[in-house]
């Protein structure tokens, strides 16, 4: 089960065994959140709650625990935190005791990946499993809209929820941050616009990477230089500013393969996972349109360049090599 529509459930059956599985780790604290006041009701978490880190941990430890009905509490909740290696280690001894689990135990497991195909996972039911993964991008703005309402009693119009995406990056829990500076500094007023965002909301380096492509795709050498130097003014390292400009630079290229392929541009975007709200396709769009099919399939190659330049393979300063590339892509297209 997904975690948004787990979270959503207004009371869901407890489970004797959880597995929390995925990499966003927001939503990882809400479910488990949820699970220990939905085990707990009204008791006191100090008096039933155990938390193990999964390395070294063995699972005669974790079983004694959980057949230790608490004090003034329904039931005992152990919690293994990085829980992968655990799961690796006792793989066998957990199948085994998911066939009879204690009655006054729930166990809550934290994992990174927690495959289908294994027999411990085919041996839960689906109301144990809970995954822990952001939605696609695309859906993130009206997730915000959605939070911003149950969370934080705020109409976040679909604009300012865009813009928020676009400033922020993908991570609810930064979203979730700055919907709560936006809430608060509302006050009284029930909605928050997309000036408010403007004004209140610092831009992450993903976003202003994006300006740095909003002008390779108008053409502008001179302001994506601009908007480069400023970040470095800041003291941005030009690693950390790489690696967002890889990650665009690296879907420029997919959509430019499916392209040549045969696929129109919409579904070279859609194959090439190009976030699917109107700025991110329209900005797309422009951009593979300037570099042209000679320099996206050149984009490859350009970034296997610099990163190895990066590491110590050219004697240009790193900042040098960055800008080097950003006016690669900038200028004009050869004719």
């Amino acid at each position: 089960m997904d975690a948004l529509p787990f979270l959503a459930t207004a009371n869901p059956k407890r489970q004797p065994i959880y597995v929390l599985s995925g990499d966003e780790d927001f939503l990882k604290r809400l479910a488990r959140d949820r699970i220990i006041a939905n085990a707990l009701g009204d008791a006191d978490p100090s008096f039933a709650m155990s938390v193990y880190p999964g390395e070294k941990l063995d699972f005669s430890t974790i079983r004694n625990e959980l057949d230790t009905l608490p004090f003034l509490a329904p039931c005992r909740i152990v919690i293994v935190e990085n829980a992968d290696p655990f799961v690796t280690a006792h793989r066998p001894t957990l199948e085994q005791y998911c066939t009879k689990p204690s009655s006054v135990g729930v166990l809550i497991l934290d994992v990174k990946t927690f495959p289908e195909t294994t027999k411990l996972a085919k041996a839960l039911p689906d109301g144990g499993k809970i995954s822990c993964k952001s939605p696609p991008p695309y859906k993130l703005p009206a997730w915000c809209v959605e939070w911003a309402k149950t969370r934080h009693s705020k109409k976040l119009a679909s604009d300012a929820a865009e813009m928020l995406v676009e400033l922020v990056g993908t991570g609810m829990g930064l979203l979730d941050q700055e919907l709560g500076k936006l809430a608060s500094a509302a006050g009284a007023k029930p909605g928050i616009a997309a000036a408010d965002v403007a004004k209140l909301v610092g831009r992450s380096k993903a976003a202003d990477v994006f300006r740095i492509m909003d002008a390779v795709g108008e053409g502008k050498p001179g302001e994506a230089l601009s908007i480069l130097e400023d970040l470095f003014a800041e003291g941005e390292d030009p690693m950390a500013i790489l690696g967002p400009l890889t990650a665009q630079l690296r879907k420029l290229a997919a959509v430019g393969r499916f392209s040549a392929d045969g696929l129109s541009l919409g579904e070279a975007m859609n194959a090439a996972k190009v976030p699917n709200w109107d700025k991110a396709r329209q900005s797309c769009e422009k951009q593979v349109k300037h570099l042209g099919r000679r320099r996206l399939e050149k984009l490859t190659d350009w970034l296997t360049e610099i990163n190895i330049g990066l590491k110590g393979g050219n004697p240009l300063p790193e900042r040098v090599q960055v800008e080097r590339l950003v006016v690669m892509l900038a200028r004009p297209r050869e004719s």
